[in-house]
């Protein structure tokens, strides 16, 4: 056999096939982070770097606090899904998840999380030092063992508490700038932390026959639709003078102010169309509201920063 004759028979690249089955993989890892909301998520630490300093920090600091904060929030999600296989296997919007469907095995979700968690944690330790760390390591905790294995299953209230994890990123990178936590990261920890409710009521109030078919005690199934319509509309109202926190301190211009009241508004307005057409798709767009509303609130906030 000639030198070319045996060059054609190496395994010089996989099959198409085989190809196809690795991306197929790694999307379904991918799935396990919940990416769209880790992007949410992800999308509220930048201003907290920059509000109490009013400078960018180095550029290895702040991309070494949102490597730190993603791999923290893929770790939580793919906890999530291998304590919650059972439960989103019996709902409709999850079913189709990768452990539910049988893409992937659980042992392999467990070792995915808990080393992207160990990571993360690592890397927060790298650049920010121990406080940002200890957030972190807090964060993963209270989602894994505080808000996914004791409140869900138990309390009406798992989202308002549990939603303590979700709002964390802005305290882990005012804490990695300097070390301590600052007005600032705690504001913006504030406002996601009163936006989670109304955003997750909205969804349970239009899938409330999946959440108890899968036995998950949520808001409207303790006090009924319109009860937690009305807490919704009372956490909407507590946000506006919460988001107005970094200009009345001086840190953002009335421009800024204008928009979040415009924000607020709207989002209090479209609660109270849902209260009165009290019908799933009023909730649903109350829902999509809320995106807009926290996007919106921190896209005003990082234009308004200065350039790095």
């Amino acid at each position: 056999m000639s030198a070319s004759t045996g060059a054609r028979t190496l395994p010089t690249w996989l099959t198409a096939a085989e190809r196809a089955r690795g991306a197929s993989l790694l999307r379904d890892y991918a799935a396990l982070t919940r990416p769209r909301v880790l992007a949410l998520v992800l999308f509220t630490a930048p201003p907290a770097l920059v509000l109490g300093p009013g400078r960018w920090p180095a550029a290895a600091l702040c991309l070494g606090v949102l490597l730190g904060t993603a791999l923290i929030g893929a770790g939580c999600g793919a906890l999530n899904a291998w304590l919650e296989q059972d439960v989103d296997a019996r709902m409709l919007r999850t079913c189709d998840r990768p452990l539910p469907s049988g893409r992937l095995e659980p042992r392999q979700a467990l070792q995915f999380g808990l080393a992207i968690s160990l990571l993360g944690l690592l890397c927060l330790h790298a650049v920010g030092g121990w406080l940002p760390t200890l957030i972190g390591a807090a964060t993963l905790f209270h989602y894994v063992v505080v808000y996914t294995l004791w409140l869900k299953p138990r309390s009406p209230q798992n989202i308002v508490i549990g939603g303590a994890a979700g709002a964390a990123a802005p305290l882990i990178a005012d804490a990695a700038v300097d070390g301590r936590l600052g007005v600032f990261g705690i504001a913006l920890f504030a406002i996601v932390f009163l936006w989670t409710p109304p955003h997750f009521w909205a969804i349970a109030l239009y899938r409330k026959r999946e959440y108890a078919a899968a036995g998950i005690p949520m808001m409207p199934a303790v006090v009924g639709d319109d009860g937690t319509r009305w807490r919704m509309l009372c956490y909407a109202l507590a946000l506006v003078p919460t988001s107005l926190v970094p200009w009345l301190l001086g840190a953002l211009s009335g421009v800024y102010a204008a928009v979040a009241l415009a924000l607020g508004a709207g989002f209090a307005l479209s609660i109270v169309r849902a209260i009165r057409a009290r019908c799933p798709r009023g909730d649903r767009r109350v829902f999509l509201v809320s995106l807009v509303y926290l996007a919106g609130l921190f896209a005003a906030m990082l234009v308004e920063l200065p350039l790095p």
